[in-house]
């Protein structure tokens, strides 16, 4: 069959358009995606094993069974007031980047919660201090103002360490962590509760589509 000019040119144009129209669909399809729908997961204590890095639940399961421990500890229980406890640091001794900050507010909550201690702030310490000076620079009335010698001390410091130790064999991964807490006496440096929380999660790699 002879086409004419005309119908050639036709022809010519609408395999250009699909050939344009199926280049965009191509480069939209392998071109950078990202997140771009959430919702929020009305459970935050839910297990979660997104990857194989500390999560929150980590965090949750391990600070939970160690406060419970703590507060069953006589040191507390048997105090006749509820002690005053000052966090100091907990170090990562594992090799990722792991928030301790966030682990060692969750144990200050969750104490406090228990009824059982009273907390002293370290890092408030500074702007205490500054606002001593501030009160007693004249600008603050003799009746509110704020005098230094009147801070309750520490009775215990609560310090800690997280570890891990990962293993990979083959297509099998296991991750081992291990929070340990120390209750020491501010007085006599003597540790009177140590405990620790033994986590070992378990991946296996599967290779992943675009």
């Amino acid at each position: 069959m002879n086409c004419s000019a005309s119908e050639i040119n036709f022809f010519r144009k609408v395999i250009l358009l699909l050939t344009t129209v199926g280049s965009c669909f191509l480069v939209q399809g392998c071109g950078p995606k990202a997140f771009v729908k959430g919702s929020y997961d009305q459970d935050v204590e839910s297990t979660n094993l997104l990857t194989d890095k500390w999560s929150e639940s980590d965090m949750q399961n391990a600070v939970r069974d160690l406060v419970s421990s703590a507060v069953g500890h006589p040191s507390i229980t048997q105090a006749k007031r509820p002690p005053i406890v000052m966090v100091t640091r907990l170090q990562n001794k594992t090799s990722e980047h792991i928030d301790t900050q966030s682990v060692t507010d969750m144990f200050t909550v969750e104490l406090m919660r228990s009824g059982k201690v009273s907390f002293v702030d370290k890092a408030a310490r500074e702007d205490i201090a500054e606002e001593y000076d501030y009160q007693d620079s004249g600008m603050v009335s003799q009746t509110t103002k704020k005098t230094k010698g009147g801070q309750v001390g520490a009775d215990f410091i609560l310090n800690g360490r997280i570890d891990s130790i990962v293993q990979e064999a083959g297509k099998d991964k296991t991750v081992y962590y291990k929070l340990t807490m120390n209750l020491t006496n501010l007085k006599t440096g003597v540790i009177v509760w140590t405990d620790q929380k033994q986590m070992r999660k378990q991946f296996k790699k599967r290779r992943v589509s675009l």
